[in-house]
């Protein structure tokens, strides 16, 4: 079977894109690969946790890197076993307070969350 995209134009009443985006979302998730069926995301008040099964890899064979929203984990090139994964959360992660841990496995990253920092500044009257 084969699906091949098609453009819309503006003309397109919206129901119609809505449909688009779940049908594209249905696809994705029944064709997604394999690193993203071993991916467990929870979070709480703090802290975001996420588990993804990455059997075959030590944990010196793993890079984890932290930039703003965006978590970045890939395998050494020597490593026996490629991987290379991005995942953006909706809110900054603080590096200092996050933990990793891979167990039998399973790699489960603590991410704790950054506060969101006021931008609102008073200025006092003349």
């Amino acid at each position: 079977m084969f699906f091949g995209p098609v453009v819309r134009t503006r003309t397109v009443p919206p129901a119609y894109r809505s449909f688009d985006r779940s049908f594209e979302r249905l696809v994705n998730d029944a064709w997604r690969d394999s690193t993203q069926r071993g991916l467990d995301l929870a979070q709480d008040d703090k802290a975001w946790t996420l588990s993804l099964d990455l059997p075959g890899l030590a944990k010196e064979e793993l890079n984890i890197g932290i930039e703003g929203a965006v978590v970045r984990i890939a395998s050494k090139p020597e490593a026996r076993r490629q991987v290379r994964a991005a995942y953006e959360l909706p809110q900054d992660i603080d590096a200092g307070a996050s933990s990793a841990k891979l167990e039998n496995g399973v790699l489960t990253l603590t991410l704790a969350k950054q506060p969101p920092m006021a931008k609102a500044t008073q200025l006092t009257v003349n």
